[in-house]
């Protein structure tokens, strides 16, 4: 089973993380920030990753540790589910289109950490999250993920629609690269026999 549990507590944050990669995409995220959680659950329902996040922070002084410390555990959790890696599609796209904005994330599960930002917002803020996040968020992921991962707004006007178009692309492009490739399932996918950080 690709499950993986991590804990991570500093003197700033506390949060534990459970997911399951061979899930339904059922959810129970709990961040403190709103919008945050709404992202999270978008992850999980279109990843079909079961997900659980209990996140207390620091949020009397801003966000910024929540979100980035969020985004480390998750990423690291799915880094210890993917274990060896061996059998995954490894890459993978998706367009994500929502009402006036087209988003594309492509990803390689390659184990060298590296994220491509091409997204901007309007406000800065959405419900209580700063929209300046959201990319700290993605480059937390990655980073311990160990994914490469590009993510850029095609076009689009609705903030709230901009950061869900990313969250929605983002799911459904992992789901993709997670999957086992029946006609490869006992191999890893590279050249070097190995995903890792070389």
């Amino acid at each position: 089973m690709r499950r993986a549990q991590v804990r991570r507590e500093t003197t700033e944050t506390q949060i534990a993380v459970e997911l399951n990669l061979d899930g339904t995409g059922a959810y129970s995220i709990s961040t403190g920030i709103g919008f945050l959680d709404h992202m999270l659950e978008q992850l999980s329902r279109h990843s079909l990753i079961d997900l659980t996040v209990e996140a207390k922070g620091d949020l009397h002084i801003d966000q910024h540790h929540t979100v980035e410390d969020t985004g480390l555990a998750i990423g690291e959790a799915l880094a210890k589910a993917l274990g060896d890696k061996k059998g995954i599609r490894r890459y993978a796209d998706a367009l994500s289109p929502m009402d006036e904005t087209l988003t594309r994330v492509a990803i390689d599960i390659s184990g060298r950490p590296y994220l491509v930002w091409k997204t901007e917002f309007s406000q800065k803020r959405l419900g209580e999250m700063d929209t300046e996040m959201f990319e700290h968020w993605f480059h937390s992921f990655a980073q311990t993920g160990g994914l490469t991962l590009h993510v850029e707004t095609l076009y689009g006007t609705n903030n709230h629609h901009i950061a869900e178009a990313a969250f929605k692309g983002l799911a459904r492009a992992l789901r993709g690269a997670i999957e086992i490739d029946p006609r490869k399932a006992d191999a890893i996918p590279s050249t070097k026999g190995t995903l890792g950080g070389q």
